[in-house]
């Protein structure tokens, strides 16, 4: 004669499958635990090399900023030539060398701005363009002078409605940057000297609006008289 199952609760059901789960996993581990301990030590190793790329990214930046600081001196003092070569007798390293050591650390990309600035000074402005072309740092003020760097490269090639707009471009980086005024006044003098009357007038109207304190304030009545 057949007995009658017993029905089975809620909870031994969730029990017994607790239990097949755990039996599976088991199993499953078994089968394959080569494999989980060689995917789990990729994950570590990915992480150790994230962590030492990180640690070493800020070593090269800090290293980068104390010898820029030791090569400022000589930019300051308007010594272009030495401020790329550096001084080995006196232990400091150009800004060439700099760049192309730490060039891809934020100090390395603030070294380019220097670097072209001295080439520009030196009157190699094809030396000049390459660097402000160059950089890809995340501080405003360097990637507006970066644009600003490019700007003047055009306004010598006489590339005049590129070059102003490449000082429009910088003078909208950043807000508080000093030096908005100046490059909107080369973006209005040199859409002015292209023909582009409109955008010059509005450029210098801007200046007049906004930049009243400014140093180019003086000079923009002069434009605007020729434009009226």
């Amino acid at each position: 004669m057949l007995t009658k199952q017993k029905k089975l609760s809620r909870k031994e059901i969730k029990e017994d499958k607790l239990v097949e789960y755990y039996y599976r996993s088991q199993s499953f581990f078994e089968e394959n635990k080569n494999k989980i301990f060689m995917f789990l030590g990729v994950i570590v190793v990915a992480v150790a090399a994230i962590a030492w790329y990180l640690s070493y990214r800020s070593s090269q930046n800090e290293q980068a900023g104390i010898l820029i600081s030791k090569v400022m001196d000589t930019y300051d003092a308007g010594d272009f030539l030495g401020a790329i070569e550096g001084n080995k007798d006196a232990k400091v390293l150009g800004l060439k060398e700099i760049v192309a050591q730490y060039g891809s650390s934020e100090n390395g990309e603030i070294a380019k701005i220097y670097l072209a600035d001295c080439y520009a000074n030196l009157g190699k402005p094809e030396e000049a363009v390459k660097y402000y072309e160059d950089y890809s740092g995340d501080i405003d003020i360097y990637k507006a002078a970066a644009l600003a760097g490019q700007a003047s490269y055009f306004a010598f090639k006489n590339e005049k409605e590129k070059a102003a707009e490449f000082y429009d471009k910088a003078s909208k980086v950043s807000k508080t940057n000093a030096m908005n005024a100046d490059y909107t006044f080369q973006a209005a003098v040199n859409y002015f000297e292209a023909g582009e009357k409109e955008q010059a007038k509005n450029l210098f109207q801007t200046i007049k609006d906004e930049y009243k304190t400014s140093m180019v304030f003086s000079q923009v009545d002069r434009y605007l008289t020729l434009l009226n």
